[in-house]
């Protein structure tokens, strides 16, 4: 004979209750069946030069910043996270910098911190950076900003390193038989390190760094400089015996300019003026537009830069799925603005390292450290390969040779 067995009271009582729930879920269209789960803000700050002396190149991460933020929302690559960016104005100012940082590491709801092309700003900022420990991305030129990696656990830099700037001119350098050449650097933390390894770069190819010159701002030193490069001859030599060594009594053969920014075309006018007819060599500090400026085009022409093949991505061939991705990013950003910037893929590769550690990890600022400083992509502006012990991602292959012609800048060869 078949027995009934009964559910027990509690049993019934917890049934009863998921019933309920489920009606519920269905009949606000929250849950797993019918409507879509709210989606969660993914809040990325970012401090950056928008008045004062780095505004120009401020408004430019700013409007990369704000394009590839709008992208990966409409394009839904967070799933059910969305990315909102709020944008502090730190008046080329250290000081103001550091305390913008500050406001925005204290706020639990803020992710990770961009930050602009100002060096020191970052670096005034760096200890509260650590100890508040928020993932920080420095859009600044120099090494500095994420080395040493122990001192700067929690900062990371998508651009290129000085080190691998000046191997790729002392390179082009040798290539143009250059034998004694000058370097005017920006007197800077950037520029600074530029004459450190251009030095030593040169030294490996046998080129002689014969002349420097540092310079601040203003006009007037520049035309002094150029004069001073114009004039400079090597020193007399003589032997053991007294008697003199024949040299090449030409000056020099070459001229670098380092860490100027939209001011190197200034400082290339002032060099052809005075009459210095060389070889002009520009790292990827002078990178600009695409197009090159009317009042200062004609001086520049023939002139090597060093940077990346995004700037004249439009004249390639996309090979493979990176260069695609490269040749559509130009191609969006130049739609919205009109012109295509040099340094707008830095900022798109800086909001992409903190949307791929999200991706994997969540908005736990530690998690997501963690997440970036392993993170390995084909960036808009080149391979990134960050690990524990760089932070400075951005590959040397990245690099590539650039010379002025015509109305732009063209891939060299």
């Amino acid at each position: 004979m078949r027995t009934s067995r009964k559910a027990p009271a509690g049993a019934a009582v917890r049934i009863g209750a998921v019933v309920g729930v489920l009606a519920t879920l269905l009949a606000t269209g929250c849950g797993v069946v019918g409507g879509e789960a709210p989606r969660e803000t993914v809040v990325i700050a970012a401090d950056l030069e928008l008045t004062g002396e780095g505004s120009e190149l401020g408004a430019v991460y700013r409007n990369a910043l704000e394009l590839r933020v709008e992208q990966i929302n409409q394009q839904g690559l967070l799933g059910n996270r969305e990315l909102e960016l709020r944008i502090l104005d730190n008046r080329s100012d250290s000081a103001t910098a550091a305390q913008n940082i500050a406001s925005l590491a204290a706020d639990p709801t803020v992710t990770a911190i961009i930050t602009g092309a100002c060096a020191e700003c970052l670096l005034a900022a760096v200890d509260t950076i650590n100890n508040v420990g928020v993932p920080t991305i420095a859009l600044a030129a120099a090494t500095a900003v994420a080395d040493p990696v122990e001192e700067r656990q929690y900062v990371f830099k998508v651009g290129p390193n000085a080190k691998d700037v000046a191997t790729a001119l002392a390179r082009e350098l040798d290539a143009a038989g250059a034998e004694a050449v000058a370097v005017v650097a920006a007197d800077d933390t950037y520029g600074q390190e530029g004459v450190a390894e251009l030095a030593a770069a040169l030294s490996r190819f046998d080129v002689e760094l014969a002349h420097e010159e540092t310079l601040g701002a203003g006009t007037d030193s520049l035309r002094e400089a150029a004069n001073r490069i114009l004039s400079w001859r090597p020193e007399p030599q003589v032997d053991e015996f007294g008697f003199p060594i024949p040299v090449d009594n030409n000056g020099v053969d070459a001229v670098v300019l380092w860490g100027f920014g939209s001011r190197s075309g200034q400082f290339v006018q002032q060099l052809r003026e005075v009459g210095y007819r060389g070889d002009l060599f520009l790292d990827m500090g002078a990178a600009d537009t695409l197009f090159l400026p009317e009042a200062s085009g004609q001086a520049l022409a023939g002139t090597t830069l060093i940077f990346t093949e995004t700037l004249v991505i439009d004249e390639l061939i996309a090979t493979s799925p990176a260069k695609a991705n490269r040749k559509n990013w130009f191609n969006d950003y130049n739609a919205r603005y009109g012109t295509y910037h040099a340094f707008a893929s830095f900022a798109a590769d800086a909001v992409q390292l903190v949307a791929e550690a999200v991706n994997r990890v969540g908005t736990d600022r530690e998690l997501v450290r963690a997440a970036i400083e392993s993170t390995r992509f084909d960036g808009f502006t080149g391979p990134l390969r960050m690990s524990p012990q760089h932070h400075s991602g951005l590959m040397p292959q990245a690099l590539v040779a650039l010379v002025a012609r015509g109305d732009r800048w063209r891939m060299a060869g």
